[in-house]
């Protein structure tokens, strides 16, 4: 175990990692559970089918960046370290939620509405695709190698944690405002929360130093001038088997923390109200259950993490929708918390192979390009395939098939990765 010296050390990197990552899911959450609210603002005149499709559209074209923003800060990452990148991502992404609080609506500017909420979520897909992969490298170079998926636990914590406060917000809102004063000027409210919570997060990020991995590189002056090339041309392999077993750690993620609530009012039939409660027990039990995941996964090894998490799906996928369709408050909150069980290992092994995949001279830049790659395709599109599969097939349970073939496919690429569990990071190659 490290000494006291370290472990306060760890604590200030986890803490100041997490703030940025609270801000950067807190948006993203809060998006989802208002979901309904801003299809009527930006998009109106059509049917409330068509207008929630638009807006989750909406929702999927801010990841279309993340990439790219993954490729940017990657590299930056790589060249200039992961504390001044990571204190560039934070306000960027703070600075562009605020933005969407002030936005006027369709009804006041017209088109122009639509297309500048477009604009917001595309700078905020942009930053989100350097937070996330930095934020884990920050952490796992810090953390001792036998405890590192237990200390990134802390991420996964801290995204959960986010979406729950957002969806109590919202749903205090909901209980406190009149569904006009909601519709009229309540929703804007979460989202400038964002302004005080992204300067304190830059502010811990700045008093931090970086992390011994890459000051040692600079030391030795080895940094990577080409970390993009380099990323592709010797781990091109270890990216796309990476990638594909995050695909199934995106898209449970986003099925579980934005499209249940969505599919427990148009499905289930339940208020908004009570599909809010449902999300934040789910979500709090999903937070408590990270540090438990985290020792797991230190305990059994990467590889038999990544197969419990598909065989998870497999077993609880179809039960838990089930059970969410059912639009009783107690079974809903039991479907939400077996959708949280794969959702949450599959997030807290992510994290450290981020790190363990790839040396630390292209670490940022290939973990932000694995991460972001997945969550373009399958994370960013989760509410709108969701919404769409179930229009098409006539099934409420189509998400349910979607999610378990999704899940053979990221077992077929983690199953090709090698066990890092007890790797040094130092002698990744």
């Amino acid at each position: 175990m490290a000494d006291r010296a370290e472990q306060q050390v760890l604590f200030k990197v986890i803490l100041a990692a997490s703030v940025g990552n609270f801000v950067e899911w807190f948006d993203f959450a809060v998006y989802g559970f208002l979901a309904t609210v801003i299809a009527q603002h930006f998009f109106p005149g059509s049917s409330a089918d068509i207008s929630l499709l638009k807006t989750f559209a909406v929702f999927a074209v801010a990841f279309a960046f993340r990439p790219l923003g993954g490729v940017v800060f990657g590299m930056l990452g790589d060249r200039i370290g992961r504390k001044r990148t990571l204190a560039i991502t934070i306000l960027l992404m703070a600075g562009a939620t605020t933005l969407i609080g002030l936005l006027p609506d369709y009804a006041s500017i017209g088109l122009a509405a639509p297309v500048l909420l477009t604009l917001a979520r595309c700078v905020q897909g942009f930053s989100a695709g350097g937070e996330y992969a930095g934020a884990c490298a920050y952490v796992m170079e810090h953390a001792p190698s036998h405890h590192r998926a237990r200390y990134g636990s802390f991420l996964p914590v801290s995204t959960f944690s986010a979406f729950a406060c957002a969806a109590v917000l919202v749903f205090a809102l909901n209980q406190w405002l009149s569904p006009q004063a909601l519709a009229d000027w309540g929703w804007r409210l979460p989202f400038l929360i964002a302004a005080p919570l992204g300067l304190v997060g830059w502010y811990l990020r700045n008093r931090l130093a970086e992390t011994p991995a890459f000051r040692a590189l600079e030391q030795r002056q080895q940094t990577e001038h080409a970390p993009l090339r380099q990323a592709f041309t010797s781990h091109g392999r270890p990216i796309a088997w990476l990638s594909a077993f995050i695909s199934v750690t995106a898209l449970s993620f986003y099925t579980f923390t934005t499209y249940l609530s969505t599919y427990l009012q148009q499905v289930a039939g339940m208020s908004r109200g009570n599909a809010l409660l449902v999300s934040v027990l789910s979500l709090l039990f999903a937070a408590l259950l990270c540090p438990l995941a985290g020792r797991y996964s230190d305990r059994v090894g990467r590889r038999r993490s990544m197969a419990t998490v598909c065989g998870l799906i497999v077993l609880t996928i179809f039960p838990s929708f089930w059970l969410a369709q059912s639009g009783q408050l107690w079974l809903a909150v039991l479907g939400g918390m077996l959708q949280a069980l794969p959702a949450v290992l599959s997030g807290v092994v992510t994290a450290p192979l981020l790190s363990e995949s790839f040396p630390t001279r292209i670490r940022y830049t290939a973990g932000a390009i694995s991460y972001n790659l997945a969550y373009t395709i399958f994370g960013g599109t989760a509410p709108l395939m969701a919404t769409w599969l179930i229009d098409v097939s006539g099934s409420h349970l189509a998400p349910a098939v979607y999610l378990m073939l999704v899940a053979l496919f990221a077992l077929a690429g983690g199953l090709r990765l090698p066990e890092t569990v007890h790797v040094r990071l130092a002698e990744v190659s």
